[in-house]
């Protein structure tokens, strides 16, 4: 399904939920929404499958204009954060209920080709109150899948269950997506999920639309800070700068060789209202990934002295809390380091590795990397999205 939503714009009395924007969903492809709790995710999942109506503007589905249909009327599948299941019906039963109003004559073959993909094959004969929380999103997952929808709606479907049960089906729906024909939209907060999904990803924030592209191409290349600060976990290091002659200063003199002069004091030029610091250098905001920093020096690499503040292990990485001369950052070290609290550290990192953004917060250069990779593909990605 081709999914475009034009203009649309929900508020509920005196509060806005979504501002006017424009989105087209990739067909048959999975759409993550991602952004933090309020951020608009459930709302704009609401008018997608038509349990709501929008306070302004249109659905499209396959063209056909669908605004105000309820959800009744449309082939939509939906799982929630909640572990949805008919009670008094068995696993079997629970999947096979979308097959069983189609009239599907494969219904005993369809339900345990389900059941064997999701791992529930052991339990069809169980009641879901039998269940753990995992087995039981499996079938509500299950029952999903078997509705064949040309839209499934997937509500942070894993935000209730442990560590370890996020990491298996994660995996798993990676495979369901990729081996479907629905058009998937999948609501998260979490970073982390959105890159392993991969697809293309929609950030939103505090009810805007900030950007929508294939999900590397958003990380790698977040159009402003806002997008930034939604698309990064742990939160992006942010330092204030100015332009040098080798690119980027920041305090206690600090320079950053980067790419920059170029692209910043030709947007300069073209508009003499913009902003400027001491001795005429523009303010600009310096980002840089807590997973670019590393203890161990290589060629190209700058010197950050400092004192450790907090250092925790989370899983097999180390995150270290540093005081420095330029600000506090946050490294993110592969494996399991041990430091002590004041102990003296040295972070080193490679200019080619920042973000630079402009006063107004809007990206102005991305690392190395990503506009390589951004060049080689011959254009941009990112579809047509406007904001208020």
């Amino acid at each position: 399904m081709e999914l475009v939503l034009e203009r649309v714009e929900k508020r509920v009395g005196a509060q806005t939920h979504l501002y006017p924007f424009d989105l087209r969903l990739v067909p048959r492809a999975v759409t993550i929404l991602l952004g933090a709790t309020q951020a608009g995710k459930t709302s704009l999942m609401r008018l997608m499958a038509g349990l709501d109506a929008p306070s302004k503007g249109r659905l499209l589905a396959d063209g056909e204009d669908v605004t105000g249909r309820s959800v009744r009327k449309r082939n939509v599948a939906m799982v929630y954060q909640q572990f949805i299941n008919y009670p008094s019906m068995t696993v079997a039963e629970n999947i096979a209920s979308p097959l069983r109003l189609r009239g599907a004559k494969d219904m005993a073959a369809r339900v345990a080709e389900l059941a064997s993909r999701l791992h529930i094959d052991a339990f069809l004969d169980r009641l879901p109150s039998e269940l753990s929380g995992g087995q039981q999103q499996r079938v509500a997952l299950a029952r999903a899948l078997a509705k064949r929808s040309p839209l499934m709606l997937l509500d942070e479907p894993l935000v209730n269950l442990d560590y370890k049960l996020r990491e298996e089906l994660r995996d798993e729906l990676s495979q369901l997506f990729a081996s479907g024909d629905s058009t998937v939209v999948y609501a998260t907060t979490e970073p982390t999920e959105a890159l392993l999904l991969g697809g293309h990803t929609a950030v939103l924030d505090a009810g805007e639309l900030l950007q929508y592209g294939p999900t590397a191409e958003v990380f790698h290349r977040p159009r402003s800070i806002r997008v930034a600060r939604a698309f990064s976990d742990p939160p992006m290091n942010l330092l204030p700068g100015a332009e040098s002659t080798l690119g980027v200063r920041l305090s206690a003199g600090l320079e950053l060789q980067v790419p920059l002069l170029r692209a910043a004091g030709a947007q300069r030029m073209a508009d003499p209202r913009a902003p400027t610091g001491p001795h005429g250098h523009r303010p600009l905001t310096i980002g840089v990934r807590a997973a670019a920093l590393r203890v161990d020096q290589r060629p190209g690499d700058v010197a950050i002295p400092g004192r450790v503040e907090l250092a925790e292990i989370s899983g097999s990485d180390t995150f270290v809390h540093v005081d420095t001369p330029v600000g506090e950052l946050v490294a993110q070290l592969s494996g399991v380091h041990a430091f002590g609290l004041g102990e003296a550290i040295t972070l080193y990192l490679n200019p080619a590795q920042v973000h630079v953004f402009d006063g107004n917060g809007d990206l102005l250069v991305a690392p190395a990397q990503a506009r390589d990779e951004h060049a080689s593909s011959g254009h941009g990605h990112d579809r047509a999205v406007h904001t208020r």
